[in-house]
């Protein structure tokens, strides 16, 4: 098997651990992962460019399929959590405004 394929599916199972993780909500467990594929994406960058036979492409072209469906899947669970996220930060911004603007005197 090359050494292309093996990263390849190394970075299939990482992101296959990613959909896992953000299927269960464990985010700090999820940037771990995100780090560990990142850095296999950083390795494939200078090993793809080797001309490889027709099954191998085939084989990669399967696994990037693969890679990206659990991005798409991970994007998916992420977006309602990045939501609620949003609407806290905003909550709280909006709060720090109001205090500020209470406790200098000057109001809005």
């Amino acid at each position: 098997m090359s050494v292309v394929i093996e990263k390849y599916e190394s970075l299939a199972e990482i992101t296959a651990k990613m959909n896992e993780a953000a299927a269960r909500g464990e985010w700090d467990l999820l940037v771990e992962l995100e780090e560990q594929s990142s850095a296999r994406v950083a390795e494939l960058k200078s090993l793809d460019l080797t001309p490889i036979d027709e099954a191998t492409r085939l084989r990669k072209v399967a696994l990037i399929k693969k890679i990206l469906a659990d991005d798409a899947a991970i994007r998916g669970k992420m977006e309602p959590w990045m939501t609620r996220l949003q609407r806290i930060m905003d909550a709280a911004r909006s709060e720090d405004r109001l205090q500020k603007a209470y406790t200098s005197g000057t109001g809005f």
